[in-house]
């Protein structure tokens, strides 16, 4: 495989990417990348976590055949900005943009360019698709068909049970409530106006946060007229796994769903009980196999089907 430098143009933020070609001739079906929450570099990965994702589907596409570009999120990496300044849909706007960069390079087939996206980043590909970006499929992984503020709710339950006993036990004790602390953040959230704000020590991106607890997903599922793989481990502790029949139900195009057991929301194969306490172990290791062969198996069957342009 060869990989190239690549800017993007969203509305005057230049965006720093990484195009990913196999070896060959062009023009290939190319698959846009995009990453989840937070400050996530062009390969996912954050300073203080390694998730690695968008680089080993990059490479495990490559070998397959396809091309994709992924980047850099503003703010971070070698792209400008501050990422507690832009808001949710100001990552939609540039996953737009990054697609009709991919799709304009000379060694990709604008015919047949496909969005796929991480935990955020499959909420940016429902969305662009959605809204009529020119692509021809859909990749989900660990995708929340779950407005944000119910979602985020879902999670503080989802990881409450899994906390250890004793640390439950002390909970108990001190009557902390954990999914009732998580509401009343979102209360102070909801009330600021600022694109950055403080809750307690912290300067969190209040803009994005707000954005979040207010967007529905299914509204952008429902418009979605492309073919749609999703894929959720069976051990998502922040994306429920049930919504993949959500997904299947609002999408009226073609849609392939699979919940992949032993899998959690960092798709990395997570033994015994589901914790998130487990991510800094799991993240030294590949992604599951099994996740990423449906990802390009799926790619690479809708490329073929898909006439070039």
């Amino acid at each position: 495989m060869r990989e190239t430098p690549l800017r993007i143009d969203s509305a005057g933020q230049v965006l720093a990417g990484t195009l990913a070609l196999p070896d060959g001739d062009g023009p290939f079906p190319a698959v846009l990348l995009a990453s989840g929450s937070g400050p996530l570099d062009r390969d996912s990965n954050h300073r203080r976590a390694r998730f690695d994702v968008s680089r080993q589907l990059a490479h495990a596409l490559a070998a397959g055949g396809l091309a994709s570009l992924r980047y850099d999120k503003r703010g971070v990496g070698e792209s400008p900005g501050d990422w507690r300044t832009a808001g949710l849909y100001d990552n939609v706007d540039d996953a737009g943009a990054a697609v009709a960069a991919l799709a304009a390079h000379p060694q990709v087939d604008a015919h047949r360019v496909f969005a796929a996206g991480h935990s955020e980043g499959a909420l940016l590909a429902m969305a662009i698709a959605g809204r009529g970006s020119p692509v021809a499929g859909v990749v989900l992984l660990s995708a929340s068909a779950t407005p944000g503020e119910q979602l985020l709710l879902w999670q503080a339950d989802r990881i409450a049970a899994t906390l250890p006993r004793p640390v439950r036990a002390l909970l108990r004790l001190l009557r902390f409530d954990l999914r009732a602390k998580v509401a009343k953040n979102h209360a102070k959230i909801k009330a600021t106006t600022t694109d950055v704000a403080r809750m307690g020590l912290v300067r969190i991106n209040a803009r994005w946060t707000r954005e979040f607890l207010a967007h529905d997903p299914r509204a952008d599922l429902a418009r979605i007229e492309v073919p749609v793989l999703a894929v959720t481990g069976g051990k998502d502790l922040q994306v429920d796994p049930a919504d993949l029949d959500e997904i299947a139900r609002l999408v009226p195009g073609t849609v392939q769903t699979h919940r992949v057991p032993d899998v959690s929301h960092t798709l990395r194969v997570q033994p015994g009980e589901p914790s998130m306490r487990k991510y800094k172990a799991e993240l030294r290791e590949p992604l599951a196999p099994q996740v990423v062969d449906l990802v390009v198996a799926w790619c690479r069957s809708q490329a073929a089907t898909t006439p070039a342009g």
